[in-house]
């Protein structure tokens, strides 16, 4: 039996991120993904033009339908947008038993703001308190702990640290946006700090990774891994996705990364 794994986020209508990430992402990493849409984007590879946030009652008749027919497994929650949508989606992960990734999507990689300034002391008091793990960037983090941002590994072990204290039970902080050939990432849990280390890959089309892999997480723990096991395979998928994105064609700015890499590559 497939597990079933439930992403609330926002529409790309480039297909690189948000949603449409997330389901390839589910997809590829072997569960059946369910959406529910925070809020429509008009986006490419190059920047965001214009969103559009889903009303409060209909952001809430599709969490109740969804709920009222269908296992969750687990549930991946990216883009909010409001302090409105994070109380929504607070509420409704507390109804769940299940894991729950919180990917703090604040800014577009083009850079434009996904996150309403106002909207982060709800993620920070409301939603995160309720997550199993969160994965944030380094600029996320900061903006959640209101300070700089971590510019090497001590400050990013620092920070992962000062995170796990807003409640959540794990923090994956992801160091992409450091210099050097390692991008290093921390998991910060109970267990203590545990580093995972990939190869610099030197490619423009790293557009949804931040997504792709907290989808690929939600997916991996809803069917039963522990939290190490999950980030291993998860970094272990993404690093291939972006190793294999330069086989794609997509727009002229930063595209997709390349969700379906080994399937493709099998076929």
């Amino acid at each position: 039996m497939y597990s079933n794994i439930l992403t609330i986020a926002g529409s790309d209508s480039g297909g690189g991120a948000g949603i449409q990430a997330d389901l390839k992402a589910i997809s590829a990493t072997g569960a059946y993904g369910l959406s529910v849409l925070t809020a429509l984007t008009a986006q490419n590879t190059v920047g965001v033009d214009a969103i559009y946030p889903v009303a409060i009652d209909f952001l809430k008749a599709q969490l109740d339908s969804v709920r009222r027919d269908i296992r969750i497994d687990a549930i991946k929650v990216g883009m909010l947008g409001t302090p409105e949508v994070t109380e929504v989606v607070a509420e409704f992960v507390q109804t769940h038993q299940c894991p729950v990734v919180v990917d703090p999507v604040m800014v577009a990689k083009s850079g434009d703001r996904l996150l309403h300034r106002d909207a982060i002391a709800a993620l920070q008091t409301l939603l995160i308190p309720r997550a199993t793990l969160i994965t944030p960037n380094l600029p996320e983090a900061a903006d959640l702990l209101e300070t700089e941002e971590a510019r090497d590994q001590a400050e990013m072990a620092h920070h992962a640290d000062a995170l796990r204290s807003l409640g959540c039970k794990a923090v994956l902080l992801k160091g992409g946006h450091l210099a050097g050939e390692i991008a290093p990432d921390v998991l910060c849990d109970a267990d203590g700090s545990t580093w995972f280390e990939s190869p610099r890959v030197e490619t423009r089309n790293t557009h949804g990774t931040g997504c792709t892999l907290s989808s690929a997480l939600a997916s991996l723990l809803g069917q039963g891994m522990s939290v190490q096991e999950a980030v291993a395979e998860a970094k272990r998928y993404i690093a291939g996705a972006i190793a294999h994105s330069d086989a794609l064609d997509v727009g002229s700015g930063h595209g997709p990364v390349h969700h379906f890499w080994e399937l493709w590559e099998r076929a």
